[in-house]
């Protein structure tokens, strides 16, 4: 569940190879809240990609870039 990637080249072949799988998501919101959810890469785009949540939880589509991979707040 935790990556371990060195640039953000890696990050969007690792984020490319998942799109249409399920995916267990570790997303760090801030102020300790830490959400745990099964997703689904929906979109891959140059700057950001797109998640789909298959639980059910507080997210609904949302968008995130691949430095928040590379940095550490959303684990997979």
């Amino acid at each position: 569940m935790y990556n371990t990637f060195s640039s953000i080249a890696e990050v969007r072949r690792a984020i490319t190879n998942l799109k249409g799988q399920s995916v267990n998501f570790e997303i760090n919101r801030g102020r300790n809240k830490i959400v745990r959810l099964v997703a689904q890469v929906d979109q891959v785009y140059p700057a950001l990609f797109t998640i789909v949540p298959i639980t059910k939880c507080e997210l609904d589509r949302t968008s995130y870039s691949y430095c928040d991979v590379l940095c550490g707040e959303i684990k997979f």
